[in-house]
C-alpha cells in the first residue's frame, strides 16, 4: 500500500461527503423557488469543478459515461418498480408512438433547426438533433414524484411510460450520426433494421427476465433480509447487461423488468422499494454531479446563443409539433396534448449521449457537447421550472389526498396471505361518520391504525370515521376487492 494512504482516499471521500450533502440539503429549493432539482445537482457539480470554486479537475469522459450509465440503469430500474400495470394499459399505446416515431421526428426537426437557424453542418445538425431527441426518465421521474405532482393517470403515466421507453431510438440514432461522422456510417435501412433489432431483443429479454427474476423471488428463501436488494440489483444489472451484449436495448430491458417486478408480490416487497427508491436518488444526486464536474463553464458561454437558441427551438417548435402529430390519433384532449408537449424533459440522457461523439473523436463533437448542456440547463428552466403552475392551471391535477403524516406497513421476507391496505377518507364518502363496530368488515379483517392530521389513534370499535382519516386495514388479499367498495376510493389510486 502507498506511503501516502489513506490520505488521498480520505480527501476523495470528504469531497463525495460535501457535495453529497450540499445536494441533499438544497434539494428542498425545488419548493421553494422552482427550481428542478437536476438542476441544483448540476450547479454545485460545476461549482465544485475545475472552473468553480472547488477546483476540481476532472476530464474522464470514460468515467463519466459509465457512471452515468449504471446510473440510468437504477433510476430507470426503480421508475419500473413504481409503474402500475393497471395504469399501463391505457397509455402504452401512445407512449410507445411518442417513444418511436415521436424520437425520429424530435432528432429530424431538431437538426433542421441547428442547420437552419444556427450554422451546423448537416452531419452534425442532425447528430444533434438525434442526441436532443428523447425526454429523459430521471428529469421527468424526480419533477413528477418528487415535487409531489399527482397528475391525472393518463397523462402522467404516458410522460413517464415514453421517457422510460424512448432512451433506445436516441441511442439508435445518435449511434449511427455519430458512425457517419468519423467514416463508418449506416444506411437508412440498417438504422430501421437496429432500432428493430434492440427493441425486439431488449422487450424479449426484459419481460423474460422479469418473468424469471419474479419467480426466483418468489421461491428464495434468505436468512437476511438485507440479501434480497442485493439481489433485485443483480437482477437489474443482469437486465441491462445481457440485451446489450445482444445487441438489445438495455435500458429498455431494466425499464420492462422492473415494471415486472414492482407488479408482483414478491418477498420483502416494502424493503426492496425503499432500498431501490434511495438508490435512485442516490444515482440521479452522484450522476449530475459528476456531468457538472465534467463541463467548464468557460466554454458554454462560447455557445450560449447557440443552446439558449435550440432549447427554445425544442420547447416551443419540435416538441409540441411532434407531440401534436404523435398524439391525435388516440383522442387526447387539447389540454392533455398541450401539456404534454410542454413537459419535454431533458436531463443527463442528453449529456450522456453527447459524451459519445467525443470519445470517437467527431468532428465538432466538443461544441455539440457544450451545446447539449446548456440545452439541458435550460430546458431545466424553461419548461423544467413551470410545470408545477403548469399542472394547476390547466387543472390535470390529480385530486388526491394529501399523503399521511405516518405509513404503516408489512415488511416481511416470507410470502403471506395478507395485505395492509390504506384508505382515505373523503368528505363525501360513504364511511364518513361511522363507528368502526357499525360497518360490516369481513372476518378476519381489522382496522389497525388510524392517522388523523398529527395524531396516531389506536382504532376501537366505538372509532367513528372522519373527514381526512387515512386509514390502515388489515386483511386477506380476496377480501381487498369488497373493501375499496366499502371504503369508495383507495389512497393511491
Amino acid at each position: 500500500m502507498p506511503s501516502t494512504e489513506p490520505i488521498p482516499t480520505a480527501i476523495l471521500l470528504t469531497f463525495c461527503g460535501v457535495l453529497l450533502t450540499l445536494s441533499v440539503l438544497f434539494s428542498r429549493a425545488p419548493g421553494r423557488f422552482g427550481i428542478p432539482v437536476a438542476m441544483l445537482f448540476l450547479g454545485i457539480g460545476m461549482a465544485a469543478g475545475s472552473d468553480g470554486p472547488g477546483g476540481i479537475e476532472f476530464s474522464d469522459y470514460g468515467l463519466a459515461f459509465r457512471l452515468g450509465t449504471v446510473a440510468l440503469v437504477l433510476i430507470l430500474f426503480d421508475g419500473g418498480l413504481n409503474t402500475p400495470m393497471s395504469s399501463i394499459q391505457s397509455a402504452i399505446r401512445p407512449a410507445g408512438v411518442l417513444a418511436t416515431v415521436g424520437v425520429v421526428l424530435m432528432a429530424a426537426l431538431g437538426g433542421v433547426g441547428a442547420h437552419l437557424l444556427f450554422g451546423f453542418e448537416w452531419p452534425q445538425a442532425l447528430l444533434l438533433g438525434a442526441i436532443v431527441s428523447s425526454t429523459d426518465a430521471a428529469a421527468v421521474f424526480a419533477v413528477l414524484r418528487g415535487s409531489g405532482l399527482q397528475l391525472k393517470r393518463r397523462v402522467g403515466t404516458t410522460l413517464e411510460l415514453e421517457s422510460g421507453l424512448n432512451d433506445p431510438m436516441a441511442v439508435i440514432l445518435t449511434t449511427a450520426m455519430t458512425l457517419s461522422l468519423v467514416g463508418d456510417g449506416a444506411s437508412v435501412w440498417q438504422m430501421a433494421r437496429d432500432a428493430v433489432v434492440q427493441m425486439v431483443v431488449g422487450t424479449g429479454m426484459g419481460l423474460g427476465l422479469g418473468w424469471a427474476g419474479r419467480q426466483l423471488l418468489k421461491r428464495l428463501r434468505l436468512r437476511v433480509a438485507g440479501l434480497y436488494p442485493v439481489m433485485t440489483l443483480a437482477l437489474a444489472m443482469l437486465a441491462f447487461g445481457l440485451p446489450t451484449l445482444l445487441q438489445g436495448s438495455g435500458f429498455l430491458a431494466v425499464y420492462l423488468m422492473g415494471i415486472a417486478l414492482g407488479n408482483e408480490s414478491i418477498r420483502y416487497r416494502t424493503g426492496l422499494l425503499r432500498v431501490h427508491d434511495a438508490l435512485a436518488w442516490l444515482s440521479q444526486v452522484g450522476m449530475f454531479l459528476v456531468l457538472g464536474l465534467l463541463v467548464y463553464p468557460g466554454e458554454l458561454l462560447q455557445v450560449a446563443w447557440k443552446g439558449l437558441g435550440m432549447a427554445l427551438v425544442l420547447a416551443f417548435l419540435a416538441r409540441p409539433l411532434t407531440v401534436l402529430l404523435c398524439l391525435l390519433p388516440f383522442r387526447f384532449p387539447a389540454l392533455e396534448i398541450l401539456y404534454t408537449g410542454w413537459v419535454g424533459l431533458r436531463g443527463a440522457v442528453p449529456i450522456i449521449l453527447a459524451i459519445f461523439p467525443v470519445l470517437t473523436g467527431a468532428p465538432g463533437a466538443r461544441e455539440i457537447f457544450n451545446v447539449v448542456f446548456f440545452i439541458v440547463v435550460v430546458n431545466g428552466l424553461i419548461p423544467g421550472a413551470t410545470v408545477p403552475w403548469l399542472t394547476r392551471k390547466l387543472g390535470l391535477a390529480a385530486n388526491a389526498p394529501e399523503p399521511p403524516q405516518a405509513v404503516l406497513e408489512i415488511a416481511s421476507t416470507q410470502l403471506l396471505n395478507g395485505e395492509l391496505s390504506a384508505f382515505y377518507i373523503g368528505s363525501a364518502s360513504a364511511v364518513a361518520g361511522e363507528r368502526i363496530s357499525d360497518l360490516p368488515f369481513p372476518p378476519g379483517s381489522a382496522v389497525m391504525l388510524l392517522v388523523r392530521g398529527q395524531e396516531l389513534l389506536a382504532p376501537r370499535g366505538d372509532t367513528v370515521f372522519q373527514p381526512g382519516d387515512h386509514v390502515y386495514v388489515f386483511s386477506h388479499s380476496e377480501d381487498l376487492g369488497f373493501l375499496r367498495l366499502l371504503f369508495g376510493q383507495q389512497e393511491d389510486e
